[in-house]
């Protein structure tokens, strides 16, 4: 077999294979195309999710009964799943844009590729016309008007480079833009994944809880209002322990040691509607109850689907990761929680959790995952309470029938440092 033969055999094999290559591989248009597919996919999923969520306010209205109880139960799973498909989706999703961002990306840097040799062909002319001094040129062209052609073409030269240059260095940002957003990209498509990790182990979670409802009630009506009867008064009775410890700190609370009052001390520890999220203000803090019979709110409510990401709302330490339930029906003050001490003075409680994904003595940044919202706790329904604490001020009491730790201390309007 001749050495020529073999040039061109392996000649054909690679555009064989490039070709292959390239009819596999998705165009811009066919990228474009499946992107806007799961965004529409996506974009339907979040109307269920959100009819899933009106179906269970609608139930959580109505008066107390097993059977309600096992209806919020299936909404509530129901709705888990669809945001577990929400994260496949937008997994997805991610997935493509990132894969159209490296045409992009391509693209950009063959127009700097370009834009340096045209930049280098220009030095080198430039280079070549700097040699010759202004006597040498006029000397060795025919006419003062050539010599002044080409003493022109110097400054066109300089012109186009100072041009070049310019377009170079808009390329430049374009192309630390599009980087930028391809990495913003990958390290949304690791949360997600997180996301879709624990919403999975939320959804058995809930699953377990409503088997466990319904072999402690032996689904039997009579037999769950005596155990809501009794839970509802061992809670009040929390409560106002809770509330007359809380009032003496309060006793010796100096307002001058915190933090001024101004927005953005503390970040929004889920994105709220308004900011394109799920979260949704259901009560502030100071307004009367609407668990108890007597005392005030001491946190601000944030209304949210079970498995809504929890961020932390500064940097900090986690001084606290604890239960307060006993079991999946009885539900004590705050649940699932987590507190966060702060540098200020400030320390952050987030509430009601279905998972944690941070332990104590971990050090958090500003926006950290830290945990999913979720129901647990004595609760009207799924929300993030979120309440903020003068740091001085906190004691951990074991204060059953809770379990665990319950922290008390003097609260501050979180709304005053968001």
């Amino acid at each position: 077999m001749s050495k020529k033969f073999l040039i061109y055999f392996f000649i054909f094999l690679f555009f064989t294979i490039a070709g292959r290559i390239s009819l596999a591989a998705e165009t811009p248009d066919e990228l474009k195309k499946a992107i806007d597919a799961k965004n529409q996919e996506l974009v339907e999923i979040n109307q269920k999710i959100t009819q899933a969520q009106k179906d269970l306010d609608e139930t959580e209205s109505k008066s107390k009964s097993l059977q309600n109880e096992l209806k919020k139960a299936d909404y509530t799973i129901n709705q888990l799943n669809l945001s577990i498909k929400s994260s496949e989706l937008n997994i997805q999703k991610l997935n493509l844009e990132i894969e159209a961002l490296k045409y992009d990306i391509g693209d950009t840097e063959s127009q700097i590729d370009i834009k340096k040799m045209a930049i280098a062909d220009l030095l080198r002319e430039l280079q070549k016309k700097d040699a010759e001094n202004a006597l040498v040129v006029l000397l060795k062209n025919k006419s003062i008007a050539e010599s002044l052609d080409e003493a022109q073409s110097i400054v066109d030269i300089n012109s186009g480079l100072s041009t070049q240059v310019g377009d170079l260095q808009v390329l430049n940002d374009q192309l630390s833009g599009k980087l930028t957003t391809q990495s913003t990209k990958k390290a949304s498509i690791e949360l997600e994944n997180k996301n879709l990790k624990n919403r999975k182990i939320i959804l058995q979670n809930q699953k377990a809880d409503k088997q466990s409802l319904l072999t402690q009630t032996k689904n039997q009506e009579k037999t769950y209002q005596q155990l809501i009867t009794q839970l509802q008064k061992d809670q009040e009775n929390l409560s106002q322990e809770i509330n007359d410890a809380e009032e003496k700190l309060r006793q010796s609370f100096d307002p001058n040691l915190l933090p001024s009052k101004r927005p953005g001390v503390i970040a929004w520890p889920v994105k709220l509607k308004k900011d394109g999220g799920a979260g949704l203000i259901t009560q502030h803090y100071g307004e009367l109850s609407k668990l108890y019979k007597s005392g005030w709110h001491n946190g601000l409510d944030i209304g949210t689907p079970i498995g809504t990401p929890v961020f932390a709302a500064a940097e900090g330490r986690v001084i606290a990761v604890d239960n307060n339930d006993r079991s999946s029906w009885q539900r004590y003050q705050y649940g699932q929680y987590i507190l966060i001490e702060h540098q200020n003075n400030l320390s952050t409680i987030y509430a009601h959790l279905s998972a944690v994904d941070v332990k104590k003595g971990d050090v958090v940044t500003r926006g950290q995952l830290i945990g999913y919202s979720g129901n647990s706790g004595y609760s009207t329904g799924p929300h993030l309470h979120f309440g903020v604490y003068w740091t001085a001020s906190l004691l951990f009491k074991s204060l059953p029938p809770a379990k665990g730790l319950v922290p008390i201390g003097v609260t501050v309007n979180p709304e005053d440092y968001l």
